[in-house]
């Protein structure tokens, strides 16, 4: 690579976020740089989970006959659980198995790779192996550039889009992103384990490209989180998702957490004879709404987990989704911006205004009291053994005693858990407010 190189726009970070943008703009007919430190697009990132697709559908029509999914997802279970009891919620439709689907199971190495290949194809150029150091500024202190680990050589532009990660560098050296709060990330940790499809299928009632997506509530001990367990083609990913600074008050190892899931009477089953092919931690920005830093400045826009754009919302655990949706309107703002010939933080502004009007800060404002909530001592200590019991109790069969009846039952179950019925008809309501 040459001392410096001019083009219309960087993207830093060639993910789901940088990937979007850098085919925006390159449709556009822009010259547009991608700069990926990992060898290749994917290759370091760490993901749990589960893609919804549907953001895809204006970017690259018809895209499920080409994405690299490993199982279309036709149940949803959410999960209360105690160390030897749970309640399960199972949903399951057959019309998230047909086109245009609902969600799937991919692997990030190869979804990543393949949505920067859209990017690539339509004109953009991508270096890996490669990492923005800094931001290059004019006099002015407009942003104009990164500078790269590759003998400090520089790339110039008059627009530059973030899409960094969770810890973005580039946007803390703007000054767009404080200083990391403990308490707006949390810890995911992850197991993949290895088992042969036809397996998989048969424990989970599945056909040959149908999976599940499981979330938990209630299997991370005192610490506040969730667990869940995913399945692909020939694995099966499991894990937690739990508070940093509470993690770090506990003195508990997170793989810890994950021993007593998987060997959790409801879970350990349907691992059965599994092979641990990988483990693996990522941080995650889930303060919502209120904790997202300004997403633009001179020269300067910033998308996907950069911006904290995660929605960890108890019934909705997104992320790809949104990345892919911010860093598109990401780039066609800087495209607008260049016409324009104006890409200071005021000529940036559209970019928000679009994000503001579609589904990225729509639902993220809709939601943004919900992580206070599914957070909270009662969702995560006492609701699900709350729960638990009460279904427990509503199904052991007392002969020859006589049934005890419901609002009883969950008197009891409530005290037993030190809540009032006030504060589960409070909590209700509220959750009501919020998801209604």
């Amino acid at each position: 690579m040459t001392d410096h190189i001019t083009c219309d726009a960087i993207v830093v970070g060639a993910g789901p976020a940088g990937a979007s943008a850098a085919l925006a703009l390159a449709r556009a007919g822009r010259s547009v740089i991608m700069v990926e430190r990992g060898q290749f697009p994917g290759a370091k990132n760490v993901y749990g989970g589960v893609v919804y697709g549907r953001v895809l559908d204006d970017m690259v029509p018809g895209w499920w006959e080409e994405v690299p999914v490993e199982r279309w997802v036709v149940r949803r279970s959410t999960v209360m659980m105690t160390p030897t009891q749970s309640v399960s919620v199972d949903f399951r439709t057959q019309a998230w198995g047909e086109a245009p689907y609902n969600g799937m199971t991919t692997l990030r190495c190869h979804f990543d790779a393949w949505l920067a290949e859209k990017a690539t194809g339509a004109g953009a150029r991508l270096l890996t192996s490669t990492t923005a150091t800094g931001l290059v500024r004019d006099a002015s202190g407009r942003v104009t550039g990164v500078r790269t680990d590759r003998d400090g050589a520089e790339l110039h532009a008059p627009v530059v889009i973030a899409c960094d990660g969770v810890n973005s560098f580039l946007a803390k050296e703007a000054g767009l992103l404080p200083r990391a709060e403990a308490s707006h990330h949390t810890l995911g940790v992850k197991e993949v384990h290895h088992l042969p499809p036809s397996v998989i299928e048969e424990r989970f009632g599945l056909a040959s490209d149908e999976g599940v997506d499981m979330e938990i509530l209630g299997c991370t001990r005192a610490i506040p989180g969730g667990g869940f367990l995913y399945t692909n083609t020939d694995s099966i990913s499991v894990g937690v998702v739990v508070s940093l600074p509470q993690l770090a008050a506990s003195g508990v190892r997170p793989e810890a957490l994950i021993s007593d899931l998987t060997a959790h009477p409801t879970i350990a089953p349907l691992l059965r004879g599994s092979t641990l092919r990988e483990y693996s931690a990522h941080l995650i920005p889930e303060g919502g709404y209120d904790t997202m830093p300004p997403l633009a400045a001179d020269g300067l826009l910033i998308a996907g987990d950069a911006a904290a754009m995660t929605l960890a919302a108890g019934l909705w655990l997104e992320g790809v989704n949104f990345a892919i949706g911010s860093g598109w309107a990401a780039g066609q703002a800087a495209d607008r911006a260049l016409v324009a010939g104006d890409t200071s933080a005021r000529g940036l502004a559209s970019y928000r205004a679009d994000l503001e009007s579609n589904f990225v800060l729509t639902d993220h404002k809709r939601l943004r009291k919900a992580p206070s909530l599914v957070l909270s001592d009662r969702v995560q200590q006492r609701y699900p053994g709350l729960i638990c019991d009460l279904a427990e109790g509503m199904f052991t069969v007392t002969n020859p005693t006589p049934k005890a009846g419901g609002l009883s039952m969950t008197r009891r179950a409530a005290a037993k858990h030190g809540v009032k019925l006030h504060q589960l008809a409070a909590d209700t309501l509220r959750g009501l407010r919020i998801f209604g």
